[in-house]
């Protein structure tokens, strides 16, 4: 059933986080249009449930208290906005490519570094927290846990994590600008919109959220950073320009596995906040949307192919700590003992956390293995 309450609105959302946070200080106003868009998606497509509409209105709510939480922390620690901030890999590949494995991975080398779960959550520290960050930390803990109650079969499509390396783009999520929303709601709208937008704006505050939690972290200090996401592949160029030390480390995998197996993880979240689910419209859309993804790398790589190191789905599955140190050699570093035992220490790790098999068909989202075939063959023919 959808929700008989009104829809939402973009000012009430800033007004109440402004009264949140006690300021208005929000800087350039560049993400209202991102965030009108996607509320505008939510209203006239996502068929919200009641408890749906609650949940993405707290959502916003919250990522738009962040940005006003941001500038008040830039101002009481201007030395912050100095951090020099060093990135020496963005993983690209597509959901479902062993992206994850590879990045936790390549998070555990005491050489790199990466977001872990609770800082995605809450970046910044609570009033009174110590530097062990033990309130958002427990809090991220609760978050988990309530969102694993409530999508019990999304553990076996993706290890969620609290305490361990995760997905910077869920930072990005402030700016309003990732494949988060198109991916958890039903918001074709905002993602055919987002694939036109200038993303640079958000980069740049993606550097200033990795220069805060630089600063809270000493231990990072001549460390680089391993970012990882799919929604990268959305504005590669952008990506590039950012973190001009970066190389793209994409992973492949067929997409005959790859598209109807996130098309399923999709449908799993989108059952949080919706009671109509169209898997048929899910398994197409993303189709499009990565077939089209995937056109920008096809155009790009050869722009730039000093920036990008391939890795086959293959390589990381069958010899996952001699993928990882063969990824960390084409990114210029020298692999140590630590760091061979860093990435043992991982795979162990994994291979404990792995829990049931996540099951799907192509069929289930109007899609097949030929048509699959038929449209990625630009791709697969070059690069599996």
């Amino acid at each position: 059933m959808t929700s008989a309450v009104g829809p939402l609105s973009v000012d009430a959302l800033v007004e109440g986080a402004v009264a949140k946070a006690g300021h208005d200080r929000f800087g350039d106003p560049w993400f209202r249009e991102p965030l009108e868009v996607l509320v505008g998606s939510l209203n006239s497509e996502a068929r919200l449930s009641e408890m749906g509409r609650v949940i993405a209105e707290h959502r916003l709510g919250a990522l738009l208290v962040d940005r006003l939480r941001l500038r008040s922390f830039q101002e009481a620690h201007p030395e912050v906005l100095d951090v020099d901030v060093r990135v020496a890999a963005v993983i690209c590949g597509l959901p479902r490519t062993g992206s994850t494995l590879l990045h936790r991975m390549l998070a555990a080398s005491p050489q790199l570094t990466a977001t872990m779960g609770w800082e995605c959550s809450f970046p910044l520290p609570f009033p009174g927290e110590g530097p062990g960050a033990e309130i958002r930390k427990a809090r991220a803990k609760e978050m988990m846990e309530a969102f694993l109650a409530m999508s019990p079969d999304f553990g076996d499509i993706h290890t969620v994590v609290w305490d361990g390396a995760e997905e910077e783009v869920l930072i990005l999520d402030r700016a309003f600008t990732t494949m988060g929303f198109d991916s958890f709601y039903w918001a074709p709208t905002y993602g055919r919109w987002l694939r036109s937008f200038d993303q640079a704006p958000s980069y740049a505050e993606l550097r200033q959220w990795l220069q805060v939690l630089q600063w809270q972290d000493p231990s990072r200090e001549g460390r680089r950073w391993v970012l990882k996401s799919p929604h990268h592949l959305t504005a590669l160029d952008t990506v590039l320009d950012e973190f001009p030390d970066a190389r793209i480390v994409m992973t492949h995998r067929s997409t005959t596995q790859a598209v109807p197996s996130y098309a399923s993880m999709c449908r799993a979240m989108m059952a949080m906040g919706s009671d109509e689910i169209d898997p048929v419209a899910v398994g197409r859309y993303w189709s499009d949307r990565f077939r089209e993804s995937l056109g920008a790398f096809v155009e790009i790589r050869p722009r730039r192919p000093d920036r990008f190191v391939d890795v086959p789905f293959s390589a990381t599955v069958e010899d996952p700590v001699g993928t990882a140190a063969r990824v960390m050699t084409d990114l210029g570093f020298a692999v140590g003992d630590a760091d061979r035992a860093a990435f043992e220490g991982y795979r162990d790790e994994n291979e404990q956390e792995r829990r049931g098999a996540h099951l799907y068909t192509a069929e289930e989202f109007g899609l097949s293995e030929a048509q699959l075939e038929r449209d990625f063959a630009f791709y697969t023919e070059a690069y599996l």
